[in-house]
C-alpha cells in the first residue's frame, strides 16, 4: 500500500495562547484549501491549563490558584474538560473529513488517529490500549480531564496516559492531545475550585489511581526528545504515512501571534462561559 504524505511541524515551546492560535490557524488553512494533513508537536511555557470549548469556568476553574503557580489559562477550540499542560508532549492533527478511510463519526476518527499514539507508546516499550467504557453514557462531574478514560482514550496498565479532544469545522478535523511525561498533582488540583479541602483531597487521591505519566509508567527519567522520536515514528507507522517538514512563513507567524494576543490572551474568550 502506498504511503500518504503528511506535513509535520515541531513548533517548539510557546505560550498557551500561541499554541491554541496556531492550531486554529492550521485548521483554517485546511478549510481554505490546504488539504494535506498536518501533524504538529509542541510544548508550553508558561505551563497552561486548557479549558474545553463548552466548559463552564465559574465555580469550576480557580484562576487565582493557577496564576499562583505561574499557569496561564486558555480556552481551546475543542470540547472536553480542562487539562494541565506542563512537562509533556502535545500533538495536534489537522486532517480533512474526507481523507481516505477516515470514518465520519467522531468516535471513528479517534479510533483511526489513535493508531499513531498506540505505536508511539509501544516504541517506548509500553503496552497501550484504546479505552472503551462498558456504558458510553457514563459521564463525570469532575472538571479534570484525566480523571476519566472516555471513548478511545489511551490507557496503559488500566490508567489514562493520553487525553485527546476534537472539533470539526467546514470539512476539516482538528484533534489535539496531551501525553504527560510527569504530572505535579498539587499544581493541577490548585487550578480547580472545591467546596472544601476534604473534597479536594478526595479528588486528588482518586486521580492518582486513574491517570499516569510516562516517567511513572516507565520507572525512569524520560526526555522530551525521546518522546518526540517515539511518537514521530509511531504516527508514521500507525497511520502508514511519511512526514514532510512544513515551515511557517514570517507572515504566517505574524498572523498566529496576532491571533494569540487578540483572542487567546483575552478574558472575553477564556472566561466566556
Amino acid at each position: 500500500m502506498n504511503k500518504q504524505e503528511w506535513y509535520f511541524i515541531d513548533s517548539g515551546i510557546h505560550s498557551p495562547a500561541y499554541n491554541m492560535a496556531l492550531d486554529e490557524y492550521l485548521l483554517e488553512c485546511g478549510e481554505k484549501g490546504r488539504k494535506k494533513p498536518v501533524l504538529r508537536f509542541y510544548g508550553w511555557d508558561p505551563p497552561g491549563l486548557s479549558i474545553g470549548y463548552f466548559q463552564k469556568t465559574a465555580g469550576r476553574i480557580d484562576f487565582d490558584g493557577a496564576a499562583a503557580h505561574g499557569i496561564a489559562c486558555v480556552r481551546r477550540l475543542t470540547g472536553g474538560l480542562a487539562v494541565l499542560h506542563d512537562d509533556e508532549l502535545t500533538y495536534s492533527v489537522v486532517i480533512p473529513e474526507d481523507y481516505p478511510d477516515m470514518p465520519h463519526s467522531v468516535v471513528g476518527a479517534y479510533r483511526v488517529l489513535s493508531r499513531g499514539l498506540l505505536e508511539g507508546f509501544r516504541a517506548l516499550a509500553l503496552n497501550a490500549d484504546l479505552a472503551i467504557p462498558e456504558d458510553k453514557r457514563i459521564g463525570t462531574h469532575s472538571p479534570v480531564c484525566f480523571e476519566e478514560a472516555s471513548w478511545y482514550e489511551l490507557i496503559v496498565e488500566g490508567r489514562k496516559a493520553a487525553g485527546s479532544a476534537q472539533t470539526r469545522q467546514r470539512g476539516m478535523i482538528l484533534q489535539h492531545g496531551s501525553i504527560p511525561i510527569s504530572v505535579n498533582t498539587d499544581q493541577l488540583f490548585d487550578c480547580f475550585s472545591y467546596a472544601n479541602p476534604r473534597l479536594k483531597e478526595r479528588a486528588k487521591r482518586a486521580f492518582t489511581g486513574k491517570a499516569a505519566a510516562l516517567e511513572e509508567l516507565l520507572g525512569r527519567k524520560v526526555t522530551l526528545e525521546e518522546v518526540k522520536t517515539a511518537f514521530y515514528h509511531g504516527f508514521e507507522k500507525g497511520l502508514n504515512i511519511n512526514l514532510r517538514q512544513l515551515v511557517l512563513t514570517d507572515e504566517e507567524e505574524q498572523t498566529v501571534r496576532g491571533r494569540a494576543k487578540n483572542k487567546y490572551e483575552t478574558d472575553a474568550w477564556n472566561r466566556s462561559r
